[in-house]
């Protein structure tokens, strides 16, 4: 009986089989012989080769398009909030939470012309605390050239505004005649209001012109001429093509062949505000201590104390004074308030052996007109302006 229990579950068995090798049969007439299996396999093979190939290329040539737009919005957005590059390499652990940049709002009287008086002096007075600790203590606190805020080294390296270099340099600066300005004042894009900082974004766009890139003279010029087109919708002159070529220059001081992003941002904000903002709006920007170093500049140039400078003289200002000091400039202890000009025969002049620039002689047409202290404010305050940051370019070319 056993045997014959074993017989039928064979011969089921046997049945189970059959009905499935039919069934594997009749799939196999569906899909593609072997050797087509092999063909395709070696194809895919080939594929997977060139797929490799194409992934390597793609590595060397760039980011891939997610990950680039993402890039490439985190960059916009940065440019947004006004907060710079980030560092690429920085300890984000102990970090501090960085500060949120709240963008200035025009007043109604913003237009109107401010009471800036020549006699009256203006009363500088630095914060004890730390702008970002808000703790005083005994260590040295560098204060900042342009506005009252004061911070420790510690507490730049935590919040990522002191990076390698850029602390020897600080400690070299911040208690010298050149000074050094903070965050807030070294970044000139955060004078913008949000509606014109739109409208740069808007403008760099159309130009396709990428965040956080370098610029070479090629793609400057290019720049300038497109904006020229959509302004004024007609070609650029080459008058101010040269004139665009003498800024990227002064962009340049290293001789790089291209000019930071952060350096370009700035003489773009700087172009903004000029064109949007009258004079008198410009005056309301500027802090206590640029006041008194424009009043100290004015007063030894007005040798004969009759309230009044010649153009070449108010010349003379722009191409010294309101340009970048030299980081070679020697320390300096005397007080803000009397910190005027360089003049050529001071000590500092010489630039430790080099020679002074050469300013431009005075026409008699600019030596026969007079400037009193409001014109003097108005006309320089651009200057004054373009020399906040700790760069040495040049964010704003006087003219000749």
């Amino acid at each position: 009986m056993g045997v014959l229990m074993s017989r039928r579950q064979t011969v089921e068995r046997v049945q189970k089989v059959s009905l499935a090798v039919s069934a594997f049969k009749d799939g196999l007439r569906e899909q593609p012989s072997t050797r087509r299996r092999a063909e395709a396999g070696t194809a895919r093979q080939g594929t997977l080769e060139q797929e490799v190939q194409e992934g390597e290329e793609e590595a060397l040539a760039g980011p891939s398009q997610p990950e680039q737009s993402s890039a490439s919005k985190a960059a916009w957005e940065r440019l947004r909030d006004g907060r710079g590059v980030e560092p690429e390499e920085f300890e984000r652990a102990n970090r501090f939470t960085p500060p949120a940049f709240i963008r200035p709002k025009r007043e109604l009287h913003d237009d109107e012309p401010p009471d800036i008086s020549l006699e009256q002096r203006e009363q500088i007075l630095n914060d004890e605390m730390c702008e970002i600790c808000e703790v005083w203590t005994a260590e040295s606190l560098f204060p900042c050239r342009i506005c009252h805020r004061v911070y420790h080294d510690g507490c730049l390296r935590r919040m990522g505004y002191l990076q390698k270099d850029s602390a020897v340099e600080v400690t070299e600066t911040a208690h010298t005649e050149t000074g050094w300005s903070c965050y807030y004042c070294d970044n000139l894009n955060l004078l913008l209001t949000e509606e014109e900082m739109y409208s740069l974004m808007e403008t760099l766009r159309n130009c396709k012109i990428i965040p956080e890139s370098c610029l070479t003279l090629d793609d400057f010029l290019h720049y300038k001429h497109q904006v020229h087109k959509q302004q004024f919708e007609k070609t650029m002159p080459e008058a101010q093509e040269e004139q665009a070529a003498l800024q990227f220059n002064a962009l340049d001081p290293d001789k790089k062949g291209h000019i930071e992003w952060q350096d370009f941002l700035s003489h773009e904000s700087i172009q903004l505000l000029q064109k949007i903002r009258p004079q008198n709006a410009l005056l309301r920007l500027l802090t206590p201590k640029e006041l008194e170093r424009a009043r100290a500049a004015f007063l030894a140039l007005d040798q004969d104390n009759d309230g009044f400078i010649g153009e070449g003289e108010c010349r003379q200002a722009r191409h010294t004074w309101f340009r970048k000091h030299q980081k070679e400039m020697l320390s300096c202890n005397v007080s803000i308030s009397h910190v005027g000009p360089i003049s050529e025969g001071s000590p500092t002049s010489s630039r430790n052996g080099k020679s002074p620039e050469k300013i431009l002689p005075a026409t008699k047409q600019e030596e026969t007109r007079s400037i009193d202290w409001p014109r003097f404010l108005r006309e320089n305050v651009a200057y004054i302006l373009a020399a906040r940051p700790n760069s040495a370019a040049l964010h704003l070319q006087p003219l000749a």
